[in-house]
């Protein structure tokens, strides 16, 4: 009698068929990154609070980054995985643009993000040194110095953003996957992104702590993520850069 051989598992058969090995998995999760983006950084930018204005009171800066410094600490930490997940979002643009034979626009998302990444990098690496550190020195003019200066990257940030919703709205548009009113307010969020870098007055509305930069501007943002977020979980890839 011919005994039958016991059936065997392939380990390596088991691990590709798992859901977490498969390229559909990973390409869904990372078309969502831009909604965990826009997550992880309300919560980094509730934790944090707001931030001494422009030409703040010695009391006031010491206040801020020494008396909330674990709390400031731990936005750094939200933040640096916030910008993980923005790197991602340009990236998913990048491979939905890819396969529609628009490579330059995507070319241009993942540049403007890697600026803008880097640039939020070093804002974030300035406060936080302020709050690990630099204000218990009692150097007032340094901390006062690097506040000011963390107020004037948020300005200059603007142009790097407006390059991102360029690239992304002009070539979701050149692609035919996204209505001619989509790309007409994406068009206006540029050219608001872009008046964002003038808000150089000393106080009021258009100074670098003052409404349009510190609010406006950045509900504007989230608001163009959200719908490519939208576009880009509606679009079926032909292939899949994952």
């Amino acid at each position: 009698m011919n005994a039958s051989s016991p059936a065997t598992t392939n380990p390596a058969t088991t691990a590709s068929s798992s859901l977490f090995t498969t390229r559909a998995f990973w390409d869904g999760f990372w078309r969502t990154s831009g909604l965990q983006f826009l997550a992880i950084l309300i919560v980094a930018y509730v934790v944090y609070g707001y931030q001494p204005p422009v030409g703040a009171s010695a009391d006031a800066l010491v206040a801020f980054y020494q008396g909330e410094r674990a709390r400031l600490l731990i936005a750094a930490v939200l933040g640096g995985m916030a910008l993980l997940y923005l790197m991602w979002f340009a990236a998913a643009i990048r491979t939905v643009l890819a396969d529609a034979g628009q490579d330059g626009w995507g070319a241009a998302a993942t540049a403007s993000s890697a600026a803008l990444g880097g640039l939020f990098l070093l804002l974030m690496t300035a406060t936080s040194g302020l709050a690990y550190s630099i204000t218990a020195s009692g150097n007032h003019t340094l901390v006062s110095a690097l506040n000011d200066l963390a107020w004037a990257g948020t300005v200059l940030s603007s142009f790097p953003r407006a390059m991102l919703i360029m690239a992304g709205s002009f070539g979701l548009w050149r692609a035919k996957l996204i209505p001619n009113t989509f790309f007409a307010a994406g068009v206006l969020a540029v050219v608001l992104n872009f008046m964002g870098g003038t808000t150089w007055l000393s106080g009021g509305f258009w100074a670098p702590d003052g409404v349009y930069a510190r609010f406006a501007l950045p509900l504007i943002d989230v608001v163009w993520v959200l719908a490519v977020s939208q576009v880009l979980l509606k679009r079926q890839p032909a292939r899949t850069g994952w």
